[in-house]
């Protein structure tokens, strides 16, 4: 029987970054980020696996873009940017890390993801040419009705010394049977009703295999 520990911010947090692990966890610990307008924070694991070889594991959801009125433009991209080196730097010190969440990142706004020498990028580094979109309006039809938006938001970050990616692929691609909502889209003057599938999110997921080198 495997238990688990839950942060209590669960209870007041909507958006939440968190974890579950099958092996022992040495430590825990989550810093908020400096610049969050959002209550956004790095949370990070040390894992037990060999006792020379330790790993830490790290999460966070990167401050999220808003498009809306009154301005139509507040999309968090420097807060996101200053995020992401945050929490890089405070994770280079470890040997072995692997950092995965939610990024919101937007490669025509952000820029390239700010990682050191050393790191990388594990989609890229095994499905390069592939998209990867994690977020696609088009293909997942929980979202149809929504206007078309395309990105690779969520990703593995990876510096490890001990350990090497041996395989990542996206999962939660397929509807829960049974399930379906309704959502309602206003064209021209008129507000339709659809029925849509139901996915295990938004967001398709990705799962990501290391093997000890």
């Amino acid at each position: 029987m495997l238990s688990f520990k839950c942060d209590g911010k669960l209870k007041t947090l909507l958006l939440h970054a968190g974890k579950l692990s099958k092996l022992p966890v040495k430590s825990f610990s989550c810093k908020p980020f400096s610049n969050s307008a959002m209550g956004r924070e790095l949370c990070v694991a040390e894992v037990e696996i060999q006792k020379d070889k330790p790993l830490v594991v790290a999460t966070s959801h990167l401050e999220s873009p808003c498009p809306g009125p009154p301005k139509w433009d507040q999309m968090y991209s420097k807060e996101r940017v200053e995020q992401a080196k945050e929490a890089v730097n405070l994770l280079k010190k470890d040997p072995n890390v692997i950092f995965g969440g939610d990024m919101n990142w937007d490669d025509k706004l952000d820029g390239q993801f700010p990682f050191p020498d050393g790191w990388v990028d594990a989609w890229q580094e095994l499905r390069l040419g592939n998209n990867g979109w994690t977020y696609d309006t088009k293909s997942n039809q929980m979202l149809a009705g929504n206007r078309t938006l395309q990105k690779r938001l969520d990703r593995f970050i990876c510096n490890l010394r001990d350990y090497k990616i041996s395989g990542i692929e996206m999962i939660g691609m397929d509807a829960i049977p049974g399930l379906s909502y309704i959502k309602e889209k206003k064209v021209r003057k008129e507000v339709k009703k659809l029925e849509l599938p139901v996915l295990p999110s938004d967001h398709y997921g990705l799962l990501l295999t290391i093997s000890i080198q």
